[in-house]
């Protein structure tokens, strides 16, 4: 598998490449000295940096910027484009966060894609890559992100819970895994993070729920494998975070169930 460094991302102001990871494989912490865009032809990612975990489901993208440590973490068989942009080039994104990818976008990287490394930047595809830098800051932000704490020993919780999103333990538990009373971790957990652990630890149900809508498992499954008793409640409160009921979710991003084809 070849990485990034094995390329030449600086002969152009923008380079582009083509990876994919395995199911289970771990990306872990690094930077880049360019800003990073990653956009998902398959499968599911989790992005994570040091502010915030993101789900990167197919044909959404996400924008890291230079400099900025993240980690991928793949349940499942993942390809994506990755494309490299110098962060000297003006009017370009300050954060992270994931996009929706519109027609227009797609179609551009995936021209690109088909440039030599040392594309001619003063003809048509100079004009083609002017064109996407123009468009990436227009793309619609896709709220599919939990915020991380800082502090170590709420990260602990936080990390024990991405793991394993259907945990029912309460506040108490968690607490005591903080090593700390109710009522403080209770404070800590909301200066941290900014919500209460109720509403981040749904945060997760969902984002998980995403990723395993996106590799093909049933409304059903989803449900009770993030942790809820019964699909209704599951569909409900997913009808009211998404807009939409997960089979009509399911149905909008032509997603297929596990074992078919399209």
């Amino acid at each position: 598998m070849k990485r990034s460094q094995d390329y030449p991302l600086t002969i152009r102001p923008v380079v582009t490449l083509s990876d994919e990871y395995p199911a289970g494989y771990v990306d872990p912490f690094h930077a880049h000295e360019r800003a990073q865009l990653s956009f998902s032809l398959s499968g599911v990612q989790a992005v994570t940096t040091e502010a915030a975990t993101y789900v990167l489901p197919p044909n959404r993208a996400i924008w890291i910027p230079p400099g900025v440590r993240h980690q991928t973490q793949c349940r499942e068989n993942v390809k994506f484009y990755a494309v490299y942009i110098d962060p000297m080039l003006d009017n370009l994104p300050k954060e992270c966060r994931v996009f929706e990818v519109s027609d227009l976008v797609r179609a551009l990287i995936g021209e690109i894609m088909t440039f030599n490394f040392a594309y001619d930047e003063a003809g048509r595809e100079g004009q083609i890559v002017r064109l996407l830098l123009d468009e990436i800051p227009r793309m619609p932000t896709a709220n599919i992100q939990i915020p991380m704490p800082s502090d170590s020993r709420i990260l602990r919780v936080c990390n024990m819970i991405i793991d394993n999103p259907g945990d029912h333990s309460d506040i108490d538990y968690w607490a005591s895994v903080a090593n700390m009373g109710r009522r403080t971790f209770t404070r800590i957990f909301k200066n941290q993070t900014g919500m209460a652990l109720a509403t981040w630890r749904l945060q997760v149900r969902l984002m998980h729920a995403l990723s395993l809508l996106h590799a093909g498992h049933s409304v059903t499954s989803v449900a009770y494998g993030i942790g809820y008793e019964s699909v209704s409640a599951f569909t409900s409160i997913f009808h009211r975070s998404f807009g939409a009921p997960p089979s009509h979710y399911r149905a909008e991003h032509n997603l297929k169930p596990q074992g078919t084809t399209a």
